[in-house]
């Protein structure tokens, strides 16, 4: 029988309204054929429906599916949020409600978003590990408005081509100067305002000015500064309000408070410190000690709901650079007015505390006070006084040094208390970069630690923990400095590569979190103590601050807060202003219920910023005083593992670079997350964490911030020399995954059953490092007109690759395999050093040491990973905070 034509419903056309509208009828993702039969589309017309619907996917009113379905975002779940990539390439979108987890965002998957975007992200089926997965399908508002760019080469008469100085944002910029004073020069720095989109990865721009070379410090600086966001400027409301305070307390202000001028309280402090928050005192009373710890009064200063208050919390923490500082407040008061500067009459809260011989706090008492510090000391000065003996130090000091000997006697007290309690002390190098007199980086060195600083960190500890349980008891409303205990899978995996160690005798039974202090303890002293501490600091969670009573568990304390620094950190001033409440006073309105939920989330993020900033200047100083030393042969430990590659931490001068499996040519090595190392298949050779090894400083990318090495063969080695060369395939690592370092046993070469080497057909859609190939960014004329002049291709770099090109057919062919190809990496996610209260305890500005307040090593690889595809994330090492971070 004959099909009754006329019954055919007519075609509705490829149109955008045809298309919503066959979504909305369908109630359910469609793939392409359906959407043809359900338009009346011919299958010619294919290409222009495909159009039709990545041009509605742009406007993020669709999204296509893994499968090739295609579906309305309206009946999707989708998350605003703040994205955050990595240098690697990898993204996670950092959801507005706090309580959601981070959502992992493949760099394909990023769309036209750049780090610090304000996006909506659809969630898609599946997701790696804990974190969901998401496509970006819309930019709210781009997170810079302004960002710096250097200079890669001239492009006509009135423009420049750019690349993106922040090793995040992978993207080029066509740069119009017109106005632009100065002529910039190659690898300058410009603070540019992107405009639109030219082609993939590259955008059009304007020059806003000109920042200097890349070389000066206080133009890298500035450049962290305006890639993380860090305010630089104070508004006018702000300096006005300021201004209207006296230039020192005065009768008025001593009202009700009681007079301790004539204690003798003293500041230590680094050599170089400006802001004083908190001075100490500390008296034998029988067969105990009575400390006083006076904290500087800025709630008396600055009350809630002024300028200078929004302020402060807009900023949240003050901001440390080598040589800068942005503060939380305006210098009259961080320096001045509130600052506990030496023989000045000076406003404080004080903590008064009691305590046994053995170190157990008694009675405690909290006032308002008005006090006089009779000396301003370093960590130097007491070092040399006490511990040294120097004589002529002892004579300087010698109206404080009574009080000091006691205070040392005291703070040796309560640090034993606190270890025997279960608190781990992660005692970790911290760097300390040097310059010379005209402020250029002449070295990178370990800070050298005092008992001084020991010192200062019980007392600060001692009186967070008197003013927490205090609040507590009283039930009011503040923030808690919260560290939760390590997750039970981590706690597992470390204990399955002790088990191989030398320590592995005596390791308690079971993984729990209060084993770890008996395993510091048992490496303390072994030739594998820098291996078992860098993987007990990995199992750490992040600390934050919170409403909530959970604990600290770096710390092994059962109540703790940050009552120390009011002047530099915000979560402070609410203690204070709490503090104040609880004793009877008036303080102005204090937060409470969503609103103090809201502000501890805002004060972690913030706190996060800043340490990534730190982080970063770090790192770009690093490679900048690493570059004149390229070819130089050095020594190192081995710091950090992955299934691309290892990172060594150098002796010479306090900084890391990776040597990557590609340059590795003796063996395949196949990575063992189990133990922590890499192991060759033929030879047996094996690099593990804490290794001593010997490199060379091959090359050094500014742009990228790498620093990459090359193994240098010993004496007696017989195996063959590692030469540096570059493969012709994908970009990929040795272990045929997209080197994002997530994932299951690395392989390089090949690695046990089944034998995978990396496919030559994997996507190269995404380079080892999640970066897409710089000659896959930029269009043709673009990408020819930089290959010449690329600031990252030297002269030493050319004459290698001219070297592989010549030496591969008597290498890698000659064996019939392929070669390591190893991940670009990105920093070593070891080095980074979280806040200090995870572990080391309150620390001052810049002179202690972090310990574990953060996650420092990145996700264990896990299995069963696809090789093609999606990448994922290390999580990388948390940074140094500046002043006492109890």
């Amino acid at each position: 029988m004959a099909k009754d034509k006329t019954s055919r419903k007519a075609p509705m056309g490829s149109g955008r309204d045809a298309l919503m509208q066959a979504f909305r009828e369908a109630q359910r993702p469609l793939r392409l054929d359906m959407l043809l039969r359900i338009l009346g589309l011919h299958r010619k017309e294919k290409r222009t429906l495909e159009e039709s619907l990545e041009a509605l996917q742009a406007e993020g009113r669709i999204l296509r599916l893994r499968g090739g379905a295609w579906g309305l975002t309206d009946h999707m779940k989708m998350v605003t949020g703040t994205l955050q990539v990595q240098r690697t390439g990898m993204g996670f979108v950092l959801p507005e409600d706090r309580r959601r987890t981070d959502i992992y965002v493949h760099p394909t998957q990023m769309g036209e978003a750049w780090h610090g975007d304000k996006v909506v992200v659809v969630l898609l089926p599946g997701g790696r590990g804990r974190n969901p997965e998401g496509r970006i399908v819309r930019i709210l508002e781009r997170g810079l408005k302004e960002m710096p760019a250097r200079v890669v080469k001239r492009m006509g008469r009135q423009g420049l081509l750019c690349r993106a100085a922040d090793a995040r944002i992978k993207v080029h910029f066509l740069v119009d100067v017109t106005g632009l004073e100065g002529k910039p020069q190659k690898d300058d720095i410009l603070v540019v305002s992107p405009g639109e989109r030219v082609e993939d990865g590259l955008w059009a721009a304007t020059a806003v000015r000109h920042l200097g070379s890349e070389d000066d410090v206080s133009v890298q600086e500035r450049l962290v500064k305006i890639n993380h966001g860090v305010p630089t400027e104070f508004p006018v409301p702000v300096l006005e309000e300021a201004a209207t305070l006296p230039p020192a307390p005065g009768g008025g202000d001593f009202a009700d408070r009681i007079d301790l001028r004539h204690m003798e309280f003293v500041t230590i402090d680094g050599a170089r410190a400006r802001d004083f928050d908190d001075a100490i005192c500390v008296e034998e009373q029988g067969k105990g000690w009575r400390l006083w710890v006076a904290i500087a009064d800025v709630s008396h200063y600055v009350r809630p709901g002024s300028a200078m208050d929004r302020e402060a919390l807009e900023r949240s923490n003050s901001y440390y650079f080598p040589q800068s500082v942005e503060p939380m407040l305006p210098e009259a008061l961080s320096n001045g007015l509130c600052s506990l500067n030496p023989r000045v009459p000076r406003l404080a809260m004080v903590a008064e505390i009691y305590f046994f011989g053995e170190g157990s706090p008694g009675k405690c008492k909290f006032y308002p006070a008005v006090i006089e510090s009779k000396a301003r000391l370093t960590y130097g000065q007491v070092n040399r006084a006490l511990l040294l003996g120097d004589e002529e130090e002892r004579l300087v000091l010698r109206p404080v040094l009574p009080m000091l000997e006691q205070a040392e006697k005291l703070a040796r007290v309560l640090h034993q208390r606190r270890r025997e309690r279960g608190s781990l002390d992660f005692d970790l190098p911290e760097p300390e970069i040097a310059f010379n007199i005209y402020g250029e980086t002449v070295d990178i060195r370990r800070k050298v630690r005092h008992f001084g600083h020991q010192i200062v960190e019980e007392f600060m500890i001692a009186a967070n923990e008197a003013v927490a349980r205090f609040l507590t008891e009283k039930e009011a409303d503040f923030l808690y400095r919260v560290h939760p205990e390590p997750e039970p899978e981590k706690l597992s995996a470390l204990f399955k590569v002790l088990a191989g160690t030398d320590i592995a005798q005596g390791l308690p039974r079971e993984a729990s979190a209060g084993a770890l202090q008996t395993v510091l303890q048992k490496a303390h002293g072994s030739a594998q103590e820098f291996l078992i501490s860098r993987l007990t600091l990995r199992t750490m969670m992040q600390a934050r601050y919170s409403p909530e009573h959970e604990g600290h568990f770096g710390l092994a304390s059962a109540c703790y807060c940050h009552f120390t620094s009011p002047i530099r950190r915000y979560a402070d001033l609410v203690v204070h202003r709490a503090l104040k409440r609880a004793l009877g006073g008036d303080p102005g309105p204090t937060p409470a219920g969503g609103k103090l939920v809201a502000i501890a989330d805002q004060l972690s993020q913030h706190e996060r910023k800043a340490m990534e900033a730190e982080r970063e200047i770090l790192k770009r100083l690093t490679v900048l005083l690493l570059r004149s030393r390229v070819g130089e042969t050095l020594t190192g430990v081995i710091s950090s593992i992955l299934d691309f590659g290892f990172f060594v931490e150098l002796n010479e001068v306090l900084a890391d670079g990776m040597v990557r499996l590609s340059s590795l040519d003796d063996d395949y090595y196949a990575f063992i997350p189990e133990r922590q190392e890499l192991r060759g298949e033929r030879t047996g050779r094996t690099f593990r964490l804490g290794q001593q090894v010997k490199v060379r400083l091959a090359d050094v990318n500014v742009g990228r911030l790498e620093v990459n090495l090359e193994l240098v063969r010993e004496e007696g080695d017989d195996t063959p020399v590692p030469t540096r060369r570059r493969s012709a395939a994908s970009g990929r690592d040795g272990s045929g995954r997209d080197g994002s370092g997530r994932g299951g046993r690395g392989r390089s070469r090949h690695d046990a059953t089944p034998r995978v080497k990396a496919s030559p057909d994997a996507s190269p859609e995404v380079s080892a490092d999640g970066d897409m190939p710089d000659g896959d960014r930029l269009p043709p004329w673009i990408r020819a007109a930089t290959e010449e002049d690329d600031p990252r291709d030297t002269t030493r770099t050319r004459r290698r690759r001219d070297d592989d090109a010549s030496s591969r057919d008597g290498g890698d062919r000659r064996r019939g395999r392929s070669r390591n190809e190893g991940a670009r990496g990105a920093g070593n996610p070891a080095r980074g050093k979280a806040p200090r209260d995870g572990a080391g305890g309150d620390r001052k500005k810049g002179d202690g040491r972090d310990g574990k307040d953060g996650q420092a090593g990145g996700k264990p690889a896990g299995k069963g990973q696809s090789r093609k595809g999606k990448a994922s994330s290390h999580r990388k090492g948390q940074g140094r905070v500046k002043k006492s971070d109890e």
